[in-house]
């Protein structure tokens, strides 16, 4: 069988590179649109340009009018059509499209439901500007070439998107213009992550209402046409059935990590050490763990704490607070403890930056700690279970569901709780051990590869069962489809001859 798998990110390209080794007998075809240039040929003409900017019309009102949301996913198909005669990226950048745009988004309607204080809600003509610009490179993969009759899309049998709007785009052409069926896997929901990046986006608030419009229909278009759809927990499920996803067609499949299969770190270092991980933001709950670790010292004060991170892109305030609410909690500075815990004598708290390998956190740590307000990664909780170290970590998103019973589970921002929860483990060592082969035997059992491997392997061939996909030109390779293909390709009450 014939895999289209279409990928965005460097997370899931590294995943998908172990899904095509533990699959030799499937061919894949690996596209990104991310690595695709941007196509260069002219605009449509006559006819061709008319329907392209009503469809674009159609489109935008969609975004802007809660009443028109329906009519997306027509208005997409619409535009796909007239992507096919080239040209399309051109028009969606020209005066003609934003024109198209300011009729719609200006007019009394769109106006009605801005939202925002004041003026704020109010689009402008920079507006305009910015936005078709982004909508342009938000279209863009339905003007890709791999989806024409020589394209290196056809004669596949399904097409296989994980995570991203660009590949569930272009999944959604592959299944109108190549009729194949839709595989959509999402270990990290890029919706609810545009939500909270827009936060601080730079972009005025009316265009960010816009992308976030487009976002969100997007992806309720893409679990509407998606023949099967794999969250990475359930979790997310919850979120994408929130989003329209029909419950029947989801299938929960862990996010598997090769580490399962590594033997767990080693001895503990001499002193209880706690190590905090994740990003230096207002959402990472570093300043709580501080708080909380101030609590600690009061009942063990040869604990020490190491936090591994660093601040993203506007974070460096909230960064240097932390560092300061350090330096007043524990009267030194809180750089003071950068090499290794073999060699030196730390301090009470250290920032050590962001680690180039989480084995080397685990291996100096007694007890691991995700106190994020926004959720932890599933793999990342998973990992660092695989280490054989016991885990802490804050009841938000995914945390439970990944740590079951064999970790410890505090309320969000809160630090009387969560320093309980430490001092606990650290007074305890074999609870820690207890905790620790409890956590890596349920990580092994949830994320190893085989499992996953044999879903989607169960996946593929129930897709092309239930709805083959004819490809624009026969192969001559014997044996290229599997048996499934054939026989579903027959009306059920027909026998097959």
């Amino acid at each position: 069988m014939r895999i289209a798998l279409v990928t965005e990110s460097v997370a899931s390209v590294a995943w998908s590179d172990r899904l095509v080794a533990s699959l030799p007998e499937h061919e894949f075809v690996r596209v990104s649109p991310g690595a695709a240039e941007r196509p260069r040929s002219a605009p449509p003409v006559a006819a061709r340009r008319r329907r392209a900017l009503a469809a674009y019309g159609d489109l935008v009102r969609a975004l802007v009018d809660p009443r028109a949301a329906a009519g997306f996913g027509s208005a997409l198909n619409a535009l796909t059509d007239e992507a096919r005669g080239g040209g399309l990226p051109a028009l969606l950048r020209s005066g003609a499209a934003v024109r198209a745009l300011e009729s719609a988004w200006f007019g009394s309607a769109a106006a009605a439901v801005a939202a925002g204080p004041g003026d704020a809600g109010v689009p402008l003509v920079q507006d305009a500007l910015v936005a078709t610009d982004l909508l342009e490179r938000a279209l863009r993969p339905l003007s890709l070439p791999w989806f024409g009759s020589r394209g290196s899309l056809a004669g596949t049998d399904v097409c296989h998107v994980v995570d991203g709007p660009s590949a569930v785009l272009a999944g959604l052409v592959a299944k109108r213009r190549l009729g194949l069926p839709l595989l959509l896997t999402e270990h990290n929901l890029h919706l609810r992550e545009r939500y909270r990046g827009y936060r601080a986006s730079r972009y005025r608030w009316p265009v960010r209402s816009l992308l976030l419009a487009f976002h969100r229909l997007l992806a309720q278009e893409s679990y509407a046409q998606a023949g099967v759809i794999t969250p990475g927990s359930a979790f997310d499920q919850r979120w994408q059935e929130y989003c329209g996803a029909p419950r029947e067609r989801i299938r929960v499949v862990y996010e598997a990590t090769p580490l399962a299969e590594e033997p767990p770190v080693g001895a503990e270092p001499d002193r209880p050490t706690l190590a905090w991980i994740g990003p230096i933001e207002p959402a990472g709950g570093l300043e709580a763990m501080l708080r909380a670790f101030a609590l600690v010292r009061e009942e063990l004060p040869a604990a020490v704490l190491r936090v591994h991170g660093e601040a993203p892109a506007g974070a460096a305030a909230y960064e240097e607070h932390c560092r300061a609410l350090a330096r007043r909690l524990f009267g030194e500075p809180a750089d003071a403890y950068a090499a290794s815990a073999d060699t030196a004598s730390p301090g009470a708290v250290s920032f050590d930056g962001h680690p180039l390998r989480l084995r080397s956190v685990y291996e100096h740590a007694s007890v691991l700690v995700f106190s994020g307000t926004a959720g932890v990664r599933p793999q990342l909780l998973a990992q660092a279970q695989l280490s054989g170290r016991p885990v802490v970590a804050a009841d938000a998103g995914a945390a439970r569901e990944v740590l079951g019973r064999t970790g410890l589970l505090v309320p969000v921002g809160e630090p009387a709780p969560l320093a309980a929860a430490c001092a606990a483990l650290l007074r305890d060592e074999e609870r820690r051990e207890r905790l620790g082969h409890a956590g890596r035997l349920r990580a092994q059992e949830l994320y190893a590869v085989e499992p996953a491997v044999d879903a989607f392997r169960t996946l593929y061939l129930e897709l092309a069962a239930e709805l083959p996909a004819p490809a624009p030109e026969r192969t001559d390779q014997p044996f290229a489809r599997p048996a499934e293909y054939w026989v579903g390709a027959f009306p059920k009450g027909v026998p097959a001859r």
